[in-house]
């Protein structure tokens, strides 16, 4: 079986790179070991598939895909947010922007995303190959000569596109093939991590807590008492830890730093500087006498209660004019520096995406082809790149499956 462009992986890299190669005239076969394309896309967005960011490919944004944000640049003037807007517009899908930018189809259905690009490499002609293990590559003189599958059949291409993904949410299909095929082929992988995922914690604390929600919370990681990474946003509790929007965008980060002994601290305050709340809470104590676990019921949720007692050490029945200064200043501290100590992120099983990967060093940015391997290109999440959440990581997706599918056939562009 010979072809032009053979791609492996059918997710949403690997589609747009199928798509684009057929729409300018190539022979491509798709390759998918699952039994339906686009199986990971359907998860996207709740379901809802946040196709991209209105901010995705602002460069005053450098660095929100790590280290090797500028790797992208290249594909994100050829096929940035306005490209894929309309590219899914021709393909008659009407989209809305939401809040801090997330666009949706406005439909709110991921299927249909996914039946719009299957649609896609249907006209464009693309052979699709559902079921298709890959179990070896075999390469040559710096060129890949065929591909060989579990069931032992050979297939042979001029060019050939890994685009399986990473390590996350490996019931979709992701298991980390790729870091192994391209590490035999002479390709670097930096060690790949759950990222966009939920912090294990430590402390007890997170049990009796599940399920309570923190909006718009200042957080902190800290390593040696000193502070590595902040943010803001909404958090919410689980049975050995916490997640939330905020959290997920910062467990990359926090991935990056681990197994180092890190800590998290929470501002529940975070409008208020910490003198500003000594004073108010001591104006309080003195214009009321009013149980303290009452008086704390208003300055937390009721479920944080129990657990701002213990970390003070207040009786919950104490007047509140008769506490001490020690007292009210460790109030202060439980209300802006609440700690946690991390255990480790949430394994690839929950984690969305995958921080670490190939090199990108040993790619061109401009066509996604090896420096190495004349004849393989890469597309997607397996390139040692990582967003944060809100459609940023599938905008990588198609911009370096726009480019790989624009480059595998000489002379196009």
């Amino acid at each position: 079986m010979n072809y032009d462009v053979v791609v492996i992986g059918g997710g949403p890299a690997g589609m747009m790179a199928a798509g684009r190669a057929g729409e300018l005239g190539a022979r491509v076969l798709l390759i998918e070991k699952n039994d339906q394309l686009g199986v990971k896309l359907l998860a996207t967005g709740h379901g809802r598939c946040n196709i991209t960011n209105a901010r995705a490919d602002n460069k005053q944004n450098n660095g929100i895909y790590g280290p090797n944000s500028k790797f992208l640049f290249s594909a994100f003037s050829k096929f940035g947010v306005d490209s894929t807007i309309k590219f899914f517009g021709d393909l008659g899908i009407d989209t809305m922007t939401e809040e801090n930018g997330r666009v949706f189809p406005s439909s709110n259905q991921a299927s249909e995303v996914q039946l719009a690009l299957i649609k896609y490499l249907e006209k464009h002609k693309v052979e699709v190959m559902l079921g298709g293990e890959v179990k070896e590559i075999v390469a040559t003189d710096k060129k890949i000569e065929k591909i060989i599958l579990k069931n032992n059949k050979e297939i042979i291409a001029k060019n050939f596109v890994i685009a399986v993904g990473g390590k996350s949410y490996p019931g979709t299909g992701s298991t980390g093939d790729g870091y192994d095929w391209l590490t035999s082929l002479g390709h670097s992988v930096n060690a790949p991590r759950p990222a966009l995922t939920s912090v294990v914690v430590k402390n007890g604390i997170a049990r009796q807590l599940e399920g309570l929600s923190l909006a718009n919370v200042g957080l902190g990681v800290y390593q040696k008492n000193k502070k590595v990474i902040s943010d803001r946003g909404d958090v919410i509790f689980t049975f050995n830890g916490i997640s939330g929007p905020a959290i997920i965008d910062m467990s990359s980060r926090i991935g990056g730093l681990l197994p180092a002994p890190l800590t998290l601290r929470i501002d529940l305050q975070p409008e208020i500087e910490a003198g500003e709340l000594e004073n108010k809470i001591q104006k309080d104590f003195h214009s009321a006498n009013k149980i303290f676990k009452n008086y704390l019921s208003e300055l937390v949720s009721p479920k944080l209660v129990p657990v701002v007692l213990r970390l003070t050490k207040i009786s919950g029945d104490k007047r509140i004019n008769n506490i001490s200064k020690a007292e009210r200043k460790a109030l202060v501290r439980a209300l802006k520096e609440f700690t946690l100590e991390i255990d480790r992120l949430s394994g690839f099983e929950k984690a969305m995406i995958t921080a670490g990967g190939v090199d990108v060093k040993e790619f061109d940015p401009k066509t996604m082809r090896s420096r190495m391997i004349d004849n393989l290109f890469l597309a997607g999440e397996i390139f040692n790149l990582d967003g944060p959440t809100g459609g940023y990581n599938l905008q990588i997706c198609w911009s370096t499956g726009y480019v790989v599918g624009s480059s595998v056939i000489p002379g196009e562009r």
